[in-house]
């Protein structure tokens, strides 16, 4: 079994805080909260972006691939399963997140793939694997939730830096408060309330 590295979450919250600054120093510390660019963020990293339809089932949302490597993607014209090349450095979004009714899950699988990529290339550089997203992590190993599990905290933090939550948190009031907050920053009500209770605002 793989030994996975505990990671704690303030060096995740610490990876997720530089990522942003280098790309725009406002995101952590201007004055008005705003969504955070994560498409633009990858690309800014020389990281390329593409949407195929990854698995017919729907079951894989995203990829990130380690090394060049032929990937099977799914051609829906065609019904059937084909090998593509990609590049070192790809992450693969599934089409199906462009037709998604709701943006988040699109950006939250955009952020999970570049936590893959910041902090895990030493498990995947070299295998010939690309680390996936998948919908439902039950029948996964333990070593493998684990990996999503770190994936998942770093791209909350990468969408949701903590000091401009903060800051548009006490600026917010009302019932709606969390809906109110999610539509600000691009994510969904969930993981939005996720971030709120992890840092005991709610």
């Amino acid at each position: 079994m793989i030994e996975i590295k505990y990671l704690r979450p303030e060096l995740l919250e610490a990876i997720a805080r530089n990522t942003l600054k280098k790309y725009d120093e406002s995101l952590v510390s201007g004055y008005d909260a705003k969504e955070v660019p994560i498409e633009e963020i990858i690309e800014s990293m020389g990281l390329s972006l593409e949407y195929q339809y990854i698995r017919n089932n729907g079951r894989i949302l995203g990829e990130t691939v380690f090394d060049d490597a032929y990937v099977p993607i799914y051609n829906m014209d065609e019904k059937r399963y084909e090998l593509i090349f990609v590049e070192r450095g790809t992450i693969i979004l599934d089409a199906s997140l462009l037709r998604c009714r709701t943006r988040g899950r699109h950006r939250f699988t955009a952020a999970h793939e570049l936590a893959h990529w910041l902090i895990h290339q030493e498990l995947y550089s070299g295998t010939g694997d690309a680390a996936a997203m998948l919908k439902s992590l039950s029948k996964s190993s333990e070593a493998d939730r684990r990996i999503e599990l770190q994936a998942d905290m770093l791209a909350s933090a990468l969408l949701l830096p903590i000091s401009q939550v903060k800051k548009a948190f006490y600026r917010t009031s009302g019932e709606d408060r969390v809906s109110r907050l999610a539509a600000q920053f691009g994510v969904s009500n969930q993981a939005m309330e996720i971030r709120l209770r992890n840092h005991h605002l709610i």
